[in-house]
Protein backbone atom coordinates (compact mmCIF):
# COMPACT_ATOMS: atom_id res chain seq x y z
CA UNK A 1 0.00 0.00 0.00
CA UNK A 2 1.61 3.57 -0.93
CA UNK A 3 1.66 6.40 1.59
CA UNK A 4 3.37 9.47 2.11
CA UNK A 5 4.45 11.15 5.27
CA UNK A 6 5.47 14.59 5.76
CA UNK A 7 8.73 14.91 7.92
CA UNK A 8 9.59 18.92 8.28
CA UNK A 9 10.59 20.06 5.05
CA UNK A 10 10.60 16.52 3.58
CA UNK A 11 8.28 14.81 1.92
CA UNK A 12 8.71 11.03 2.00
CA UNK A 13 6.76 8.93 -0.43
CA UNK A 14 6.45 5.12 -0.41
CA UNK A 15 5.41 3.01 -3.37
CA UNK A 16 4.82 -0.80 -3.64
CA UNK A 17 5.83 -2.85 -6.84
CA UNK A 18 2.33 -2.77 -7.93
CA UNK A 19 2.46 1.08 -8.35
CA UNK A 20 5.56 0.82 -10.29
CA UNK A 21 4.23 -1.72 -12.86
CA UNK A 22 1.58 0.76 -14.55
CA UNK A 23 2.31 2.96 -16.85
CA UNK A 24 2.92 6.47 -16.21
CA UNK A 25 -0.14 8.89 -16.86
CA UNK A 26 2.41 12.06 -16.73
CA UNK A 27 2.35 14.28 -19.68
CA UNK A 28 5.20 16.18 -20.87
CA UNK A 29 4.61 19.25 -22.10
CA UNK A 30 7.42 20.76 -24.51
CA UNK A 31 9.59 23.79 -23.33
CA UNK A 32 8.36 27.13 -23.83
CA UNK A 33 11.65 29.09 -25.25
CA UNK A 34 10.01 32.17 -24.29
CA UNK A 35 9.04 31.56 -20.77
CA UNK A 36 10.32 34.30 -18.57
CA UNK A 37 11.17 31.97 -15.92
CA UNK A 38 12.84 29.36 -17.82
CA UNK A 39 16.63 28.65 -17.57
CA UNK A 40 18.50 29.77 -20.07
CA UNK A 41 22.64 30.00 -20.69
CA UNK A 42 24.35 33.08 -20.66
CA UNK A 43 22.78 33.87 -24.50
CA UNK A 44 19.03 34.16 -24.58
CA UNK A 45 17.37 32.36 -27.64
CA UNK A 46 17.17 35.87 -29.74
CA UNK A 47 21.15 36.66 -29.20
CA UNK A 48 20.54 38.66 -25.99
CA UNK A 49 22.72 38.42 -22.97
CA UNK A 50 20.79 37.05 -19.69
CA UNK A 51 22.30 39.08 -16.88
CA UNK A 52 20.61 36.27 -14.51
CA UNK A 53 22.29 33.85 -15.54
CA UNK A 54 24.50 32.47 -12.63
CA UNK A 55 27.24 32.19 -14.31
CA UNK A 56 27.67 35.65 -14.23
CA UNK A 57 28.75 35.28 -10.29
CA UNK A 58 26.64 38.07 -9.70
CA UNK A 59 28.68 40.72 -11.45
CA UNK A 60 25.88 42.56 -13.02
CA UNK A 61 24.34 43.00 -10.02
CA UNK A 62 27.60 44.42 -7.42
CA UNK A 63 28.72 47.66 -7.18
CA UNK A 64 30.27 47.74 -10.67
CA UNK A 65 27.57 45.91 -12.06
CA UNK A 66 26.54 48.75 -14.65
CA UNK A 67 30.66 48.82 -16.32
CA UNK A 68 30.44 45.18 -16.36
CA UNK A 69 27.36 45.25 -18.27
CA UNK A 70 28.73 47.99 -20.50
CA UNK A 71 32.14 46.24 -20.71
CA UNK A 72 30.70 42.64 -21.42
CA UNK A 73 27.70 43.91 -24.07
CA UNK A 74 30.32 45.97 -26.08
CA UNK A 75 32.20 42.43 -26.22
CA UNK A 76 29.30 40.47 -26.99
CA UNK A 77 27.90 42.46 -29.68
CA UNK A 78 31.41 43.98 -31.31
CA UNK A 79 32.25 43.12 -34.56
CA UNK A 80 36.16 43.97 -34.73
CA UNK A 81 38.42 41.77 -36.11
CA UNK A 82 40.22 41.43 -32.46
CA UNK A 83 36.76 40.67 -30.91
CA UNK A 84 36.34 43.46 -28.20
CA UNK A 85 39.30 45.76 -29.33
CA UNK A 86 36.60 48.90 -29.56
CA UNK A 87 36.10 48.33 -25.62
CA UNK A 88 39.04 48.79 -24.03
CA UNK A 89 37.40 52.10 -22.36
CA UNK A 90 34.43 50.05 -21.03
CA UNK A 91 36.65 47.45 -19.60
CA UNK A 92 39.23 49.97 -18.15
CA UNK A 93 36.19 51.85 -16.51
CA UNK A 94 35.09 48.55 -15.22
CA UNK A 95 38.51 47.38 -13.48
CA UNK A 96 39.09 50.86 -12.31
CA UNK A 97 35.91 50.41 -10.74
CA UNK A 98 36.63 47.29 -9.12
CA UNK A 99 40.07 48.37 -7.49
CA UNK A 100 37.52 50.89 -5.76
CA UNK A 101 36.19 47.66 -4.09
CA UNK A 102 39.33 45.10 -3.30
CA UNK A 103 37.20 42.92 -0.78
CA UNK A 104 34.90 42.40 -3.01
CA UNK A 105 36.67 42.14 -6.40
CA UNK A 106 39.98 40.62 -4.99
CA UNK A 107 43.30 41.31 -7.13
CA UNK A 108 44.95 38.63 -8.78
CA UNK A 109 49.02 39.87 -7.71
CA UNK A 110 51.10 39.31 -10.62
CA UNK A 111 54.54 37.57 -10.56
CA UNK A 112 57.20 39.98 -11.11
CA UNK A 113 60.35 38.97 -13.58
CA UNK A 114 62.84 40.01 -10.51
CA UNK A 115 60.86 37.92 -8.10
CA UNK A 116 60.88 34.48 -10.15
CA UNK A 117 64.61 34.95 -11.51
CA UNK A 118 65.47 35.38 -7.63
CA UNK A 119 63.32 32.28 -6.70
CA UNK A 120 65.17 30.43 -9.55
CA UNK A 121 68.71 31.98 -7.77
CA UNK A 122 67.84 30.47 -4.54
CA UNK A 123 66.52 27.36 -5.71
CA UNK A 124 69.57 26.47 -8.03
CA UNK A 125 71.91 27.61 -4.83
CA UNK A 126 70.38 25.28 -2.60
CA UNK A 127 70.27 22.30 -4.86
CA UNK A 128 74.16 23.39 -5.66
CA UNK A 129 74.68 23.17 -1.51
CA UNK A 130 73.08 19.96 -1.39
CA UNK A 131 74.63 18.22 -4.25
CA UNK A 132 77.69 19.15 -2.47
CA UNK A 133 76.80 17.93 0.88
CA UNK A 134 75.88 14.49 -0.56
CA UNK A 135 79.33 14.08 -2.61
Amino acid sequence: MAYCRQEGKDRIIFVTKEDHETPSNAELVADDPNDPYEEHGLILPNGDINWNCPCLGGMASGPCGEQFKAAFSCFHYSKEDVKGSDCIDQFRAMQECMQKYPDLYPQEEEEKPADRLEETAVSEATTTKEEEGSS
